[in-house]
């Protein structure tokens, strides 16, 4: 507010400046004795505003000011000061000022070296201009004078006129740019008016608000609005000055700090003794012992140096000591030795899964190579399947049959891109990424290493994790991994990289690229019997504490259950339905009721309640214009059915049931082939402008899609124009074109084992799935019969009574 008192600035006429002012003018009513011409030169002023009693030195430089400043002091050194709105404009016009200000006296004008004038103006009274009445060679306006109104409450106005002096004198001793002497003059200024000009002149505020305190009459509503600026102004200084009391505060206390740690170590030395000495050592003589790179032995050196001038006390140290931790803490060339007897090997993962054979043979033949090589990068697999096939399981089966520690590490949700590859050091909290540390956890630099529900990695404004993998998981540039905070190479090509997941939809085309794709499709029921019978009625059994002796289950009822209660490609349904039964079973024991050992049906029914699937849904006689069709979901095989009706219409098609677009369209083209075939198949053509028809795929809160019901749909058309059902236990897939086409569908070995598991007995397939067929081992479709196709005439003979 005060900062510069006492300094007198030669300014130009456009600058900011400290106003003085004279103490026996501004206490002496001088200023009722001055006589104005009613047309008086105006000097515009750029970033200030002039009020009545202040003193203010200028520079004029503008041309028009000039000439302004000198007729004025030529007569009677009266000149009409006003504020620019805009400092920008240089040749300001009626509107460009306000139109309120302050007649001031010229009290000296001296003439520069370099053309310019300074001149000490002398506020006298307010005045209001009402028109410029030249523009040229000076500015000169019609003016009036405005006086100042009383307050209408004497006692409030001096209430608040004491209000400000004690603020004022708040703001001088919080601000160490004001003298002391401040407070003396203002204790010299008596008369309420002047005080309140001289303060407002002085506030730190901009200039439309000093302007509008100018342009206030009411003297009481001047002084509350300069009470108002001055209470925001104190605030300021008050929060400035309990911050650099803070900031003084810490600086002290770490001075302190450093000074009693000095005497510490010195203490320290003197009995022979030192913390931190003895924490470098025990970091040297660890890193005796690391096998790691010379590149990584010299970084360890440069920061356990570093380390050594840094004071305990610092942020620092705590972010060197961990990041050096680190290093001698990840196994650098530390490798576990490989179980190279492939035939105990095959066993384990035989012992811990039924099945996956492709997966197994793949581990052998890794395990081949090296044991013939002694060294070979390790592969990327990417396991493919529906949930609860045991995907992840298999990874800790592989670890345990090669003799390997293993790291899991799920991706499911991760969005973050420093999850993979950490921070940067120098952020506090900064952490290496989830990789080192599962390596770290390790202590091995050849893990099984699972990276679980990769396909459902996510992205947003924090990265892209998925694009952070192409470097872990290609064997060309993971043997150069740079974690962002190790900020060093490390070699995770000796890994051996398993993800898993249940769609390759969603994974990224780069990262897919770089990974070896291997399906693993759900188990047959008889798979099913052999996992429970081996695996989980054990597992259960002993996780509910009971014996041998409790509980028997026969294959019979596996069967039951499986087929009863479970409509699933693995076995996660069928798990939690056997432990349902161990919590009966468990009850009984512990309440020593009589029960069957060996479990029956109807023992089944009272513990898991009534079945929830069957098998008689798609054994009925269906009514003409119903067909199955198989469908493959990300929880493997599925059956669908597909309905459609003919009523009275105008030849719409009418489609419900959830269908994606792709599946749409396949209806669309299942007509028109009908339609464009009518006659070969028996039809009047006539009926397809008669009556609408509607097709229906049931489960309507289900999304479908996919080209696969093709055929089904046709059929479906077929039956119900021709009024013929189609034959039972038969369902089918495949795609179809307008030329009446059958083309091949994927995810056949799914199917096969949704249309086994819900008791279909014949197939329709295109022809060129048969080589899908052909993988499947012959026991899963034993009782089914194929049908392989090329064209929809093919298919209606075969579905159509």
């Amino acid at each position: 507010m005060f900062e510069d008192f006492f300094y007198l600035q030669g300014i130009d006429d456009g600058t900011d400046f400290m106003p003085l002012f004279q103490v026996d003018e501004g206490e002496d009513d001088t200023t009722s004795d001055d006589e104005y011409s009613e047309i008086i030169p105006v000097l515009a002023l750029k970033n200030t505003v002039l009020f009545p009693g202040i003193v203010i030195p200028i520079t004029v430089g503008r041309d028009k000011s000039l000439k302004a400043i000198q007729k004025a002091y030529a007569g009677d050194r009266m000149v009409a000061v006003l504020s620019q709105k805009d400092a920008k404009v240089e040749d300001p016009s009626f509107d460009d000022l306000y139109h309120t200000g302050t007649v001031a006296r010229i009290i000296k004008l001296l003439k520069m070296p370099d053309g310019t004038a300074t001149a000490i103006l002398q506020g006298r009274k307010r005045f209001a201009v009402s028109e410029l009445t030249k523009t040229t060679p000076h500015l000169e306006g019609r003016i009036s004078v405005v006086a100042d109104v009383s307050a209408k409450n004497e006692l409030e106005f001096d209430a608040i006129i004491s209000s400000i002096k004690d603020m004022a004198k708040q703001i001088i001793e919080l601000s160490p740019q004001i003298p002391s002497e401040a407070m003396v003059i203002l204790k010299n200024i008596n008369k309420n008016s002047f005080l309140l000009n001289f303060i407002a002149s002085n506030l730190g505020i901009k200039i439309p608000a000093k302007q509008q305190i100018l342009e206030t009459n009411e003297l009481d509503t001047r002084a509350e609005s300069i009470l108002h600026h001055m209470d925001n102004e104190l605030q300021l200084l008050e929060l400035k000055d309990k911050i650099e009391g803070k900031v003084r505060g810490d600086i002290e206390k770490q001075q302190r700090d450093y000074y009693l740690n000095q005497q510490l170590k010195t203490i320290q030395e003197e009995l022979g003794g030192n913390p931190q000495e003895g924490e470098l050592k025990v970091m040297m003589d660890k890193a005796e012992t690391k096998k790691w790179p010379t590149t990584i032995g010299e970084a360890f050196k440069k920061e356990i140096t570093r380390l050594g001038r840094v004071n305990p006390q610092a942020a620092e140290y705590s972010v060197l000591f961990n990041y050096i931790d680190l290093l001698l803490e990840l196994p650098w060339n530390e490798f576990t030795e490989d179980k190279f007897d492939l035939k105990n090997v095959k066993k384990e993962l035989d012992k811990d899964h039924f099945g996956l054979e492709k997966v197994k043979d793949r581990i052998l033949e890794h395990l081949a190579v090296l044991k013939l090589k002694g060294d070979m990068k390790s592969p990327i697999i990417c396991l493919v399947g529906p949930p609860g096939v045991g995907k992840t399981s298999l990874g800790r089966s592989i670890a345990n049959a090669l003799g390997r520690k293993f790291v899991r590490m799920s991706l499911g949700g991760l969005h973050d891109e420093s999850e993979i590859r950490g921070h940067r050091k120098t952020y506090i909290g900064a952490m290496p990424g989830r990789i080192i540390q599962s390596i770290k956890k390790a202590k091995t630099s050849n893990p099984v290493f699972i990276l679980d529900e990769i396909d459902k990695v996510g992205r947003d404004h924090r990265g892209d994790p998925s694009s952070a993998l192409l470097e872990v998981l290609d064997p060309e540039q993971n043997e150069t991994f740079q974690d962002n905070y190790l900020d060093l190479e490390y070699d995770l090509s000796k890994v051996l990289f398993i993800a898993t997941a249940n769609s390759l939809s969603t994974i990224q085309p780069a990262l897919l690229d770089r990974m070896e794709i291997i399906q693993v499709s759900g188990y047959s029921t008889e798979e099913k019997i052999q996992i429970a019978k081996n695996h989980l009625v054990p597992k259960q059994r002993k996780a509910h504490g009971l014996r041998a002796k409790n509980v028997k289950f026969s294959q019979k009822i596996l069967k039951e259950i499986i087929e009863g209660y479970t409509r699933e490609s693995g076995v996660r349904g069928l798990d939690r339905q056997i432990a349902g039964a161990m919590r009966g079973i468990a009850k009984r024991v512990a309440m020593e009721e009589k029960y069957d050992v060996s479990l029956k049906s109807e023992m089944v029914v009272e513990l898991l309640g009534p079945t929830k699937f069957s098998k008689d849904m798609y054994k009925e006689a269906h009514v003409a214009g119903v067909t199955v069709g198989l469908a493959w979901t990300q929880v493997g095989g599925d059956i669908l059915f597909i309905e459609s009706s003919l009523s009275k219409g105008t030849g719409k098609l009418i489609l419900t049931g959830n269908l994606g677009d792709v599946m749409k369209e396949s209806a669309t083209t299942a007509l028109t082939y009908l339609k464009s075939n009518a006659e070969k198949f028996k039809i009047d053509p006539e009926i397809f402008s008669k009556k609408d028809v509607h097709i229906h795929v049931p489960e309507g809160a289900i999304p479908k899609d996919g080209p696969s019901a093709g055929i089904t749909m046709l059929t479906a058309l077929a039956s119900a124009f021709n009024d013929k059902p189609v034959k039972s236990h038969l369902a089918m897939t495949g795609e179809i074109t307008l030329r009446g086409k059958v083309l091949p569908v994927g995810g056949i070995k799914e199917k096969i084992l949704a249309a086994n598991r819900a008791g279909i007995k014949e197939l329709i397939l295109c022809q060129v799935n048969k080589k899908n067929v052909d993988e499947i081992e012959k026991n899963y479709i034993k009782g089914l019969k194929f049908h392989y196709v090329d064209k929809m005439d093919e298919v209606l003979k075969i579905a159509l009574k």
